[in-house]
């Protein structure tokens, strides 16, 4: 889909002369750089290099440590006292791991691409969101003044746990918000809602025997094959019910381990399950939902005993198509000199926190494309996405707060 265009105001001009495509890609590489593996390492080098850019535009810059070299970052650009805009980004990576034609941490420019780990997810878009708000900060040189402030959050350990937003949204926003663009790679897409995330872990006790007389023991895989089927038979129900925004919930079966040995009646097995949230859904609820089908399926009686666990949550949300967040920035996006479309994401963000906890309505938007460039050997992204991201960041602000 393509936004209505509108020309660009003189001060729009003035404040996106300040966007340049290669003080974005400097940024970018330095950030990649500073590794900050996840898990394996700390953010803390990554979030100094973005603490001091966002220090030396003039920001706010405040940090917190949510563990030991592992802060979370909240830079600033002061401006009215309405709602503002919040960006919001990761600082963590997933490892390099094998398979790349150049050291990772040491970023090369290519056919228009940095390449280095982290440039697309998503070191490339935090830097887009710092050189759009130190553009911002000229706004005001072309009469142009914004009603609220521009912020950046950056949360540590989005791509494990989520320690680094669960912590940020704990504590009393100094302002309150019209909007929050996740810097996430979208490849330029506006997405308004995305699903979330959650692990639920399941415990089979049961007990061993001589697999010569197996009646004379109690199979943990045995009833975990039938906690399996179980979790199938939803997931093909949740299927009928998809919609056209986010489709359904999904169960995933990642991970079993159980067993003593081939000739021993198996005392235990575990299940690590993915499963996959629409916005309303709440984890818990669904975990207590298949405790309930594991009784009346009589799998957890005769000694065999089953625990249900949720171990991760990462809530989804969906934001209207006619909310102003969302049809101020395709038109931004648009009038930055690039077409984008409207959709929803399969994938959970930190995002799905700030609109469930702060109640801040979210979208997702950034350089770089998730599926063909993030968590894979030779990540690169287009330097012209980047400044193009940038543009509309800014464009955005300045539409939203005026």
């Amino acid at each position: 889909m393509k936004g209505d265009a509108v020309s660009l105001t003189e001060a729009e001009a003035g404040v996106l002369s300040h966007i340049n495509a290669d003080t974005i890609a400097m940024l970018t590489a330095s950030m990649v750089e500073a590794a900050s593996e996840n898990p394996g390492g700390t953010e803390g080098a990554a979030v100094d290099v973005l603490q001091k850019a966002c220090r030396s535009a003039g920001f706010t810059v405040t940090t917190h440590d949510v563990a030991p070299e592992r802060p979370n970052l909240v830079a600033t650009l002061p401006a009215g006292d309405g709602p503002g805009l919040m960006l919001l980004g990761h600082s963590d990576v997933v490892p390099a791991g094998p398979g790349w034609t150049s050291d990772p941490y040491r970023p090369r420019v290519a056919d228009g691409r940095i390449y280095g780990r982290g440039t697309t997810d998503m070191k490339g878009g935090l830097a887009a969101a710092v050189i759009a708000m130190q553009a911002l900060s000229h706004a005001s040189a072309y009469g142009a003044e914004l009603s609220g402030p521009v912020q950046l959050v950056c949360t540590v350990d989005e791509e494990e746990h989520g320690i680094g937003v669960r912590d940020f949204v704990t504590r009393q926003p100094e302002h309150s918000f019209a909007g929050c663009i996740v810097a996430e790679p979208t490849d330029l897409t506006v997405v308004r809602g995305c699903r979330g995330a959650s692990y639920i872990e399941i415990d089979i006790t049961g007990r061993a025997a001589h697999s010569g007389r197996p009646a004379d023991g109690r199979n943990a895989i045995e009833a975990a094959a039938s906690i399996v089927d179980l979790i199938r038979f939803d997931h093909q129900q949740l299927a009928m019910e998809a919609d056209g925004l986010l489709g359904s919930g999904t169960w995933n079966v990642g991970t079993i381990q159980g067993g003593q040995g081939i000739s021993v009646v198996a005392p235990t097995c575990s299940l690590g399950i993915d499963r996959r949230l629409m916005p309303d859904e709440d984890p818990h609820e669904i975990a207590e939902r298949l405790r309930a089908a594991i009784r009346e399926s009589a799998i957890d009686t005769d000694g065999v005993t089953v625990e249900v666990r949720v171990t991760m949550e990462m809530p989804g949300f969906a934001t209207p198509a006619e909310h102003p967040l969302v049809a101020t920035t395709v038109s931004a996006v648009t009038d930055a000199g690039r077409t984008t479309s409207v959709g929803g994401w399969s994938a959970a963000c930190d995002g799905g926190f700030v609109h469930r906890d702060l109640g801040v309505p979210a979208i997702v938007f950034g350089p770089g494309d998730i599926h063909a460039e993030a968590h894979q050997p030779d990540e690169s992204v287009l330097i012209a996405d980047l400044e193009s991201a940038a543009r509309a960041y800014a464009l955005t602000a300045l539409r939203l707060l005026r």
